[in-house]
């Protein structure tokens, strides 16, 4: 995979992202739970700064930026704190997926940015009922400790 592909990757991710995400809001604000509401609002806002500066990173590169789907697949079992939770999960993990493979297809400014990115998203995870894992590649054991 090319980078100027892993980052045409990523920005589909991020848009689909922005879309879930924004139902899962209008879903959230129905819930008794200010803590989840929170996480969802934090998480699209940003979702939508990765996108933007993804598309930025496109375009910067010579090519044009895949556009958002008119719309995406969302489930209707979207009614309890926990459906909301698991959704926003899988937004994340799909997430995490892409930035790992834009980390492996870059070098320099853009892979610095593609970490940062696969860092926050591992830890946004967490807020959504995920679980603290290495990264793909990551040793869990210090050699020589």
């Amino acid at each position: 995979m090319t980078e100027i592909d892993a980052l045409q990757q990523a920005l589909a991710a991020e848009h689909a992202a922005v879309y879930v995400l924004g139902v899962l809001g209008g879903r959230a604000a129905h819930l008794p739970t200010p803590v989840l509401r929170a996480a969802i609002s934090t998480s699209y806002d940003v979702h939508r700064t990765r996108r933007d500066a993804l598309e930025a990173l496109v375009a910067a590169a010579g090519a044009d930026p895949v556009p958002a789907e008119p719309a995406y697949a969302v489930t209707r079992d979207l009614v309890t704190p926990g459906q909301v939770a698991s959704a926003a999960l899988r937004v994340e993990r799909a997430c995490l997926t892409t930035y790992g493979a834009l980390v492996a297809a870059s070098t320099g400014a853009t892979r610095a940015w593609a970490v940062t990115a696969l860092i926050a998203t591992a830890t946004s995870e967490l807020g959504f009922g995920g679980a603290a894992e290495p990264l793909p590649g990551m040793d869990t054991e210090i050699p020589g400790s």
